[in-house]
């Protein structure tokens, strides 16, 4: 008798290892963003620009850090690299990838350009009290002139929401709001960057500099 209570209750134990387990792996979530960007049209400026995208950017991934969450690793990296290979050249008559600021290279380059990711934070249909997934991304843009000194430096914040009941599954409607809010970063990136107030007074100082080499005899 005392055998078979032994035997029961390592059974009853086994069973609540099993379900800890499925509860635990069942609020685990991995995501791989994966969406399109359009090509912003807009008039190209007449630069060539070295994109360093350093190792952390590349592979940007964001891993849930308070307990009381569901644990999420969201991976935008790749994502990411897509946009920016997407506008990037819509606003630039030629792009070249640079391992660093300064590097040399076979082509001259007008500026060195360098975006990071400084904050991400998302919000849940549980935390919202609204059915919507909510995604915020702050960027840092950085770009140097032809020497590698630091020229322009500015943050650009984009947000994406989507409601959930237009999505199959909490997966999908993550990524669709964190596409939403990479396009908002593209289009905040290809309609600003010119209005920039170092950015203006480098292309105004570099029109007068190309004037006065085209008139000298």
């Amino acid at each position: 008798m005392s055998q078979y209570k032994t035997t029961v209750t390592d059974l009853l134990k086994n069973c609540l290892l099993a379900l800890t387990l499925i509860t635990v792996i069942g609020c685990s979530n991995t995501l791989e963003v994966e969406g399109d960007f359009p090509r912003p049209v807009i008039n190209i400026l007449p630069l060539t620009v070295g994109v360093v995208y350093n190792e952390p950017f590349k592979t940007y991934r964001y891993v849930e850090q308070e307990e009381e969450r569901n644990d999420w690793e969201i991976s935008i990296g790749r994502a990411q690299m897509k946009l920016f290979n997407t506008v990037l050249p819509a606003m630039f008559s030629k792009v070249i990838g640079v391992p660093e600021i300064n590097a040399s290279s076979e082509d001259v380059v007008d500026l060195f350009f360098e975006p990071s990711v400084e904050e991400f934070q998302f919000n849940v249909p549980e935390e919202t009290k609204i059915k919507m997934y909510e995604v915020w991304i702050k960027y840092n843009m950085k770009v140097y002139d032809a020497r590698g000194s630091l020229l322009a430096d500015w943050i650009i914040t984009a947000y994406g929401k989507t409601p959930t009941e237009f999505m199959k599954s909490d997966k999908t409607a993550l990524n669709e709001a964190l596409i939403i809010a990479l396009r908002d970063v593209g289009a905040g990136l290809s309609l600003r960057f010119r209005h920039v107030p170092e950015i203006q007074a480098w292309m105004g100082q570099r029109g007068k500099v190309h004037q006065t080499l085209v008139v000298q005899p």
